[in-house]
């Protein structure tokens, strides 16, 4: 599927420079992010506090917190870029991405709902691990290593799955009340999906910019290389914050 990006493996020393710098980048970008949060996207104190100071079925604020949610969440968004970065017709992005919020969707709410969390470190350090899987899939690294192509759909549901656990998760350090809990856990989905849409949009029209360059085919290696560092520098980040904690 993806025999020409193995044909564009850096060979050039400047091609071995320009992969580097992407890799540095990611670095000092997922240093960044994690000096201000030891845990991806976590719950904010002003949020948090207000979540714990309301009660009933308040639905625009979690549909507020949903959006925010998704939007600051620079591991899920990795992934989903890693998703669509070959994906051309509208039609096959359609059906990605909705495996992608079915798997998230149904153990957002089943985790919630049934009071089931995952220590927050350790649902990180998988989803950093399903961006450097993204990443090996798009660079042909199954093919070449175990002579066949896993099945992406499957794997993008499965992963989806993950990612709902560190969604639920989150939403449990909310703390939020009991009363009116299916309506605002619904509101919060919704708002998930609207975040992950307009995420969505952002992604594809600078995909849609880059792929009219000849540069795409050039770099699309190297930037998959450089994605698959920020999902190992996630995982050790997290992994780091497990045993520390």
């Amino acid at each position: 599927m993806h025999s020409y990006v193995h044909d564009r493996l850096p060979r050039s020393p400047w091609a071995i420079w320009q992969s580097c710098l992407l890799l540095l980048s990611a670095f000092f970008i997922c240093f960044f992010v994690g000096s201000t949060e030891a845990v991806a996207h976590a719950v904010t104190e002003g949020d948090k506090g207000y979540i714990q100071e309301i009660s009933g079925v308040n639905l625009l604020p979690f549909m507020y917190l949903g959006a925010k949610h998704m939007m600051t969440g620079y591991d899920h968004i990795l992934f989903l870029f890693g998703v669509i970065f070959f994906l051309y017709r509208i039609r096959h992005i359609g059906i990605y991405v909705s495996l992608f919020a079915l798997g998230h969707s149904t153990t957002m709410i089943l985790g919630v709902y049934f009071n089931v969390g995952i220590n927050s470190y350790l649902i990180d350090a998988i989803i950093g691990l399903s961006v450097v899987y993204k990443a090996l899939d798009n660079i042909g690294a199954f093919q070449r290593w175990l002579g066949f192509q896993p099945n992406t759909k499957t794997a993008t549901l499965v992963f989806g799955l993950f990612h709902g656990f560190g969604l639920a998760t989150k939403i449990l350090e909310y703390q939020i009340s009991a009363d009116g809990l299916v309506p605002n856990l619904l509101a919060f989905n919704v708002g998930v999906e609207i975040g992950q849409l307009l995420a969505l949009a952002v992604i594809l029209i600078g995909m849609s910019y880059w792929r009219r360059t000849p540069s795409f085919l050039r770099h699309a290696y190297t930037a998959n290389v450089a994605m698959m560092s920020a999902g190992f520098i996630l995982v050790g980040m997290q992994l780091t914050g497990y045993f520390a904690s």
